[in-house]
């Protein structure tokens, strides 16, 4: 079939990594995919889906996001086009934004067979109406990253399985997969001498990268010889480079920026335990990263992230937004080399449930459905 995945943005988060999974997967099941990119995107992850064997269509050359009125006749035109020359026979809606505006587009232009997959929680929807609209009328299947996700939105959730029909109930989750740039360790991890404490994420307020430094000198006053590494760029790398001045602590803490995704692995094996504090977090693929490298976890609390690692079998949760909270499991691990062995080895095992071949029979069953 021809498959037309329609996304708002392709830069290089959590979601486009997972989408270009689905290309993979898409692919390998024989399909003919065209990813279609309405607004911003970035040219190193454009070429990885152009090398991964799909076709790309950036509608906004300039990469540049077009609200209001102008906007949809922008992402009209746009659509219509992608559809005229693609002919999709199926086209799967990554995110409703804006506003689900491309679903309903899609099926005036004539596309039958539309999926929608959220990558979020529900909380950031204002009006649930409208989804359970879509989901009922608009599209064949509406999924969800986790089953806390699909709750959120539909009260219930099921996990995809290749026994599922489709029908009535056109909801349910799979789960977001191994990216194809980490592999899974195949041995225990062997933890670093003094222990490195990092975080891998865009330095942003949401995704709590201001509490890092805060927790980790606290950390610190007790256990002088870790260190601390810091891997991505953001709004706050600034700040919290001052956090680190304020702290007397330049001869702990380490920024490397923002690296490219062939370079993650052996950054991960570099850290022991990996901090990620979000305040919104829809699956957490980071931290699913750092489990199959066999990095101990301390995350926060909130949307996927439970999901993924399970509080006290591959790592260890925290309160959102508690810096106190956060630097007492940093404390805790660091005081208990029997329970960093113990959630390292758990973490591994967690991490194989989201290999690639898991997904890939879900994606591929799921499909053969949809052609029926």
């Amino acid at each position: 079939m021809k498959v037309l995945i329609c996304i708002p943005c392709l830069l290089t988060g959590g979601t486009e990594v997972q989408t270009l999974s689905l290309a993979k997967a898409l692919l390998t099941s024989g399909h003919e995919v065209t990813t279609v990119c309405y607004y911003e995107f970035a040219q190193e992850m454009v070429k990885q889906y152009e090398e991964a064997g799909c076709k790309v269509i950036c509608l906004q050359s300039e990469g540049k996001r077009i609200n209001g009125i102008r906007g949809i006749w922008f992402l009209f035109r746009g659509l219509r086009h992608t559809v005229k020359t693609i002919k999709p026979d199926i086209a799967h809606v990554q995110y409703m934004a804006p506003g689900a505006i491309p679903i309903v587009l899609l099926r005036l232009l004539g596309v039958r067979k539309v999926i929608a997959t959220t990558h979020t929680m529900a909380d950031i929807y204002p009006n649930l109406r409208l989804v359970h609209f879509v989901q009922r009328h608009l599209v064949l299947a509406f999924t969800c990253i986790t089953k806390k996700a699909e709750e959120s939105f539909f009260g219930t959730s099921t996990l995809y399985t290749c026994k599922l029909a489709l029908g009535k109930r056109n909801h349910f989750t799979i789960y977001n997969t191994l990216p194809s740039y980490i592999s899974v360790i195949n041995s225990n991890r062997h933890f670093n001498t003094p222990i490195t404490i990092g975080v891998v994420s865009r330095l942003e307020y949401i995704k709590g990268m201001d509490m890092v430094v805060p927790a980790f000198a606290e950390a610190h006053t007790r256990y002088p010889e870790t260190s601390l590494l810091i891997v991505g760029d953001g709004n706050l790398q600034k700040y919290m480079k001052q956090q680190v001045i304020d702290a007397e602590l330049s001869d702990s803490v380490t920024f490397v920026g923002r690296q490219p995704n062939t370079s993650l692995q052996s950054l991960y094996d570099k850290i022991d335990i990996l901090l990620v504090p979000s305040r919104s977090e829809g699956f957490g693929l980071t931290a699913l990263e750092g489990m199959a490298r066999g990095c101990v976890i301390v995350a926060a609390n909130i949307g996927g992230l439970p999901e993924v690692l399970v509080d006290g079998e591959a790592g260890l949760l925290h309160r959102s937004s508690s810096t106190g909270q956060l630097s007492d499991r940093i404390v805790n691990l660091l005081s208990d080399t029997e329970l960093m062995k113990k959630l390292s080895r758990q973490a591994v095992i967690r991490a194989k449930d989201f290999s690639f071949n898991t997904y890939l029979m879900a994606i591929s069953n799921f499909y053969s459905k949809l052609e029926q």
